[in-house]
């Protein structure tokens, strides 16, 4: 299969990269802090004219690449200490609940749980706004470790479901679970969250690549882009926590609000 004859001619390959390239950096920054960077980066894609399908995988090839710098980083300053089983199995439940979500999507329009997001986003915005100390309060911690295991198991699997189903925001859903009920701090939240979203990456660039729906000069340039905000935010992570976090959560929860109003 020719992965692109829509680029054959050089001045759209270079309009392409130009288009592509620092929204994947932004969506980069972005989802390091607090998931939802593919509202930004898969839009791009679109926009630069690469096939729905091919877009999809190549997107995919370069978020994997980023993930896994945020997540080394994360993992590198301690963040999972005693927690890394929790992560495994954690990210195991939502590649499994994203398998599931991925059949259920065959049976059911995607308009039915874009519906109920509709109701739902605005109560998360609410909370996220009410809760100024979020991952950073004095009930940070306090949840035993057990609970929390099975705490973020559960979440993992259902949000797996959701990601499967229909996706955008799964690891601002992940970070808003594991700050709220778990009662992790933003940080470990913030790595667990990176685990997962590595795994369930990996699993689905396979998927792609086998189907030959990966376009790999794009995809590589868009990973060089995507690391570097990647690096950057979770950096900003590293230093700021919820002072960074909680604001672009919000950011998020919008664009995502606006995506699902306008059906885009």
């Amino acid at each position: 299969m020719s992965c692109f004859v829509l680029y054959e001619r050089e001045e759209i390959i270079v309009t392409a990269y130009l288009i592509v390239c620092p929204l994947v950096f932004l969506a980069g920054l972005v989802d390091s802090i607090a998931g939802g960077g593919g509202l930004i980066s898969l839009p791009g894609y679109l926009i630069a004219g690469v096939p729905a399908h091919l877009a999809l995988g190549t997107n995919k090839m370069s978020s994997t690449i980023g993930t896994s710098i945020s997540a080394v980083r994360l993992l590198k300053h301690g963040y999972l200490k005693g927690k890394m089983k929790m992560a495994i199995a954690s990210a195991v439940c939502a590649m499994t609940g994203s398998v599931l979500g991925a059949k259920v999507s065959l049976l059911v329009s995607d308009s039915v749980i874009r519906h109920m997001m509709i109701v739902v986003l605005p109560i998360v915005a609410y909370h996220v706004l009410k809760n100024k100390n979020m991952g950073e309060d004095e009930n940070t911690g306090t949840v035993p470790y057990k609970k929390m295991f099975l705490i973020s198991v559960t979440a993992a699997f259902f949000i797996g479901c959701y990601d499967g189903f229909y996706g955008p925001g799964t690891g601002t859903f992940l970070l808003l679970v594991f700050t709220g009920a778990a009662k992790m701090d933003t940080r470990s939240a913030s790595a667990q969250t990176k685990i997962i979203n590595l795994s369930s990456n990996v699993a689905a660039l396979v998927t792609f690549i086998i189907a030959e729906n990966v376009y790999y000069p794009l995809g590589l340039a868009a990973a060089a882009c995507s690391v570097a905000g990647n690096y950057l935010g979770s950096g900003l992570v590293v230093h700021d926590g919820q002072k960074i976090v909680r604001p672009v959560v919000l950011v998020v929860l919008g664009i995502l609000f606006i995506k699902i109003l306008t059906g885009h």
